[in-house]
């Protein structure tokens, strides 16, 4: 008995120093294992970050980004693309003395979208650039800036050929996304507008002058001429005063188109809103040839601004007494902003540019964009001699408010006038964004 007892407590201490070392082996084969099997997982973790890492850009590769609208760039810049566009929806209301009503009719609609354009445009290897801008708020695709050409050309700058503005008028020039006003005033009637042509264009002494010059082909909504009549067109602007990068600056310019309208001429014009009818018009009349004479100037010293133009229209007639008719408009207008900002200008064009509130509009962050007033005097007389066109004068006054640098709110009230008829009174709305 006593050896068997013996032979059991020998068993026992046996197996639990065998179970000690069994456990003791097994640990460290986990350990192992967990070594192998992090070392193996980090090494893959390792080759899949490298299969995934950034490698650096190659040329052609394209940065996206936004900045006023939708940009893209190759990593040596030599491509460059941006994809932009505008909504504008108006409204109005309009009320109009009995004489008037009878002579023009009534207002053919109380609200549109006065442009929703969308366009692509860039540089091309650095030297080259091209603009197709389109709009569709008649009903179908219009052409507007539709061109392409060369810069950095030496002692010339830049050459363009498409259908694009003739450089002629400051407020014609500005475009339609940073005019201070829903409508260009009274005398742009006479601002050629968009044509078919080439220009020329530079600037000189540290962009404090620019020139421009080209020749054209009036032609239709889709860059389509068939007319034959041509015009001549140059601007010149200078900047005599230029401080605190643009927050200070005076303006002038000129400008001189002469055309050959093929003996077919007219002018007519609305008051200060798109969806009037047209107060004057002097219907078709011959003519040999135009010269339009353009003059203008403004003034920004810092939040408070001046512009103003005068554009006169000297017609010679074909097969009349009267051979020399002379058409004349300005305007002046007077701008401030209440919150701090001013009016923006870019040199190259001679012209203004965007407004960037100086805080942007959340009701979150209880931050109200930017609030400008405005007011505005037209005149524009297409009476003179054979031609009764007639005579109108427009008083706007306007608030803008800027939710940010792409969207705005403008509101206008007009009081427009037409010499021994009678007036209107029209209050008109506008929102709008660009980008």
């Amino acid at each position: 008995m006593k050896r068997i007892f013996f032979f059991v407590a020998i068993l026992t201490v046996s197996l639990s120093i065998n179970a000690r070392l069994y456990a003791s082996e097994i640990d460290i084969l986990v350990e192992r294992t967990k070594e192998e099997i992090s070392q193996e997982t980090k090494q893959e973790i390792d080759s899949s970050l490298a299969q995934a890492s950034i490698k650096p850009a190659g040329k052609n590769d394209l940065k996206v980004y936004w900045k006023h609208g939708v940009h893209m760039k190759t990593a040596d810049e030599n491509v460059k693309i941006k994809i932009g566009g505008r909504i504008q929806a108006d409204t109005a209301w309009m009320k109009q003395d009995t004489a008037l009503k009878d002579l023009v009719g009534k207002p053919d609609g109380n609200a549109e979208f006065r442009r929703a354009r969308l366009y692509i445009s860039g540089d091309i290897y650095k030297d080259y650039f091209f603009k197709a801008q389109y709009d569709f708020a008649d009903g179908d695709a219009d052409f507007k800036n539709v061109y392409l050409g060369m810069k950095h050309i030496p002692f010339i700058g830049t050459f363009k050929v498409g259908h694009f503005k003739e450089p002629f008028s400051l407020e014609e020039l500005t475009s339609s996304n940073y005019i201070t006003f829903l409508e260009r005033g009274l005398p742009n009637v006479f601002a050629p507008s968009r044509n078919m042509g080439l220009q020329l264009n530079n600037t000189l002494f540290d962009k404090r002058l620019t020139w421009a010059a080209g020749v054209f082909r009036q032609s239709d909504d889709f860059g389509f001429s068939d007319r034959g009549g041509g015009a001549a067109t140059g601007r010149i602007t200078g900047l005599p005063i230029y401080k605190e990068e643009g927050r200070v600056l005076l303006h002038v310019g000129a400008a001189y188109s002469l055309r050959d309208p093929r003996d077919d001429l007219r002018y007519r014009e609305r008051p200060e809103t798109h969806l009037s009818q047209r107060y004057v018009d002097t219907y078709t009349f011959d003519a040999d040839y135009v010269s339009i004479l353009g003059l203008e100037t403004a003034l920004v010293y810092g939040s408070f601004s001046l512009q103003s133009e005068l554009m006169q229209s000297f017609v010679d007639q074909s097969h009349s007494n009267s051979s020399h008719t002379y058409f004349p408009g300005v305007y002046v207008y007077g701008s401030y902003f209440l919150t701090g900002e001013n009016r923006a200008y870019h040199m190259k064009r001679g012209c203004f540019t965007r407004v960037k509130p100086l805080k942007k509009f959340s009701i979150k962050d209880k931050t109200w964009g930017a609030w400008e007033v405005t007011v505005r005097y037209s005149y524009l007389d297409l009476k003179d001699k054979n031609i009764l066109g007639g005579i109108v004068s427009d008083v706007s006054v306007g608030l803008n408010w800027y939710w940010n640098p792409c969207m705005r709110v403008m509101g206008n009230y007009v009081h427009s006038n037409r010499n021994s008829t009678g007036s209107s009174d029209i209050l008109e709305g506008r929102f709008q964004i660009n980008f």
